[in-house]
């Protein structure tokens, strides 16, 4: 009422004034209604968004969407979003943990997410293993999911955009961490330098290359609190809930360090060949059930208390023995990490604890098309429920 008093005293002055006078005198009463009327909606309408995201377990009321360069928690419960400082630390993989979320257990996964800004092809791949992942996960209250990137600063721009969108209709709580892919590979480079000329596909470039052995050392990247991450592909696609996945670790038998699954193409039977013909009767390259297929990256349980104490798993690392056991297998890969954990886990399969082959349904059939057709569903063929789907090479993931 107050306002409707206020426009018709302006208009009761305007037979006073010149005709650009009332123009003015009317502009301004309009103003004035549209400033108290819609001013008012706006208010209402941000009102009713806060009650929405609310009422949304997985949203906060003060969330910053713009800013996942280090922890971004959000409640079930829809309380004040505690925002880590930045400290430019995130790159060092320390957690920053507020005091009212201390109790909290966190699940681990890390993702690698450089050169992402460059390739419309693993931003759709990203696409569909973030939304796949919302879709599917459900955690209990007090469980936090820890998302960590490691990634360049071109890609950490854009991801953080993606992210927005992405885990918009999370039903969990999660943190979102960026690590600088030069620092990190600053920090592997001394402790893999010297198993990459037998594991790296570039001639020379080992110094970039470093980074594809991450999994390897990463108990000696990771602060001593941590003692457990899931390292993960971008091409996947997931179709149950990820914490079902990070259970798998308390079926580690004794020794195990590391879970990952086996390889589900004849790709080691080639690299392992002069071996195998030194060697007839080897199970090294052979198909599964009674064979060595060699591992598959894609998706990996990494036991990093495990790594630190294991005193088998901490030797192999050593320059002498990377090259003892390549040459003792004639082994030169080009698979980074996959093919270390591969040869060591001819010699030594108790540090490997095997998931099934539904953790991570590999796709890709590049080899039953170059000279291995003959063989190749031995090594493809996985019975049983499919949890995750690896399009790897560039295969198609069913929409089921």
């Amino acid at each position: 009422m107050g306002v409707l008093r206020l426009v018709l005293r302006i208009m009761g002055r305007i037979s006073t004034f010149r005709s650009y006078q009332f123009v003015l005198l009317l502009a301004a009463a309009l103003a004035v209604v549209a400033f108290y009327y819609f001013g008012s909606e706006r208010q209402n309408f941000s009102s009713t968004t806060k009650r929405i995201k609310q009422s949304q377990a997985s949203h906060n009321t003060n969330r910053n969407d713009a800013d996942l360069t280090v922890d971004t928690r959000l409640s079930h419960t829809g309380g004040s979003e505690e925002q880590g400082d930045a400290g430019g630390e995130s790159e060092d993989f320390r957690s920053k943990t507020g005091p009212s979320e201390a109790a909290d257990q966190r699940y681990h996964a890390l993702m690698m997410f450089t050169k992402v800004d460059k390739s419309r092809s693993l931003q759709d791949k990203f696409r569909v293993a973030m939304l796949s992942m919302v879709e599917h996960g459900d955690f209990l209250e007090g469980e936090v999911l820890v998302l960590h990137f490691v990634s360049d600063q071109a890609s950490k721009d854009l991801g953080e955009r993606m992210l927005q969108e992405f885990l918009l209709d999370a039903t969990f709580k999660y943190e979102v961490l960026f690590h600088d892919v030069v620092a990190l590979t600053q920090k592997l480079f001394p402790i893999v330098e010297a198993m990459q000329k037998h594991f790296s596909a570039g001639s020379g470039a080992y110094y970039s290359d470093a980074i594809f052995f991450l999994s390897v050392a990463m108990h000696h990247i990771m602060p001593d609190s941590q003692t457990r991450i899931v390292q993960l592909d971008l091409d996947l696609k997931y179709r149950t809930n990820i914490r079902d996945l990070f259970q798998e670790f308390d079926r580690f038998p004794p020794g195990a360090v590391i879970g990952i699954t086996r390889e589900m193409q004849p790709v080691y039977r080639h690299t392992f060949w002069q071996y195998r013909k030194e060697n007839p009767q080897t199970r090294v390259g052979e198909p599964p059930p009674e064979g060595l297929p060699g591992f598959n990256s894609g998706v990996m349980l990494l036991d990093l208390g495990a790594m630190r104490a294991s005193a088998l798993y901490n030797q192999l690392l050593k320059p002498s023995n990377v090259a003892k056991l390549a040459d003792q297998y004639r082994f030169r890969g080009h698979l980074g990490d996959q093919d270390f954990f591969t040869m060591i886990g001819m010699e030594h399969p108790e540090l490997f604890y095997s998931l099934t082959c539904g953790w991570n349904r590999q796709l890709c059939t590049w080899w039953r098309d170059h000279g291995y057709g003959d063989v190749f569903q031995m090594y493809y063929r996985c019975e049983g429920p499919v949890y995750i789907y690896h399009g790897n090479c560039n295969s198609p993931i069913p929409d089921d």
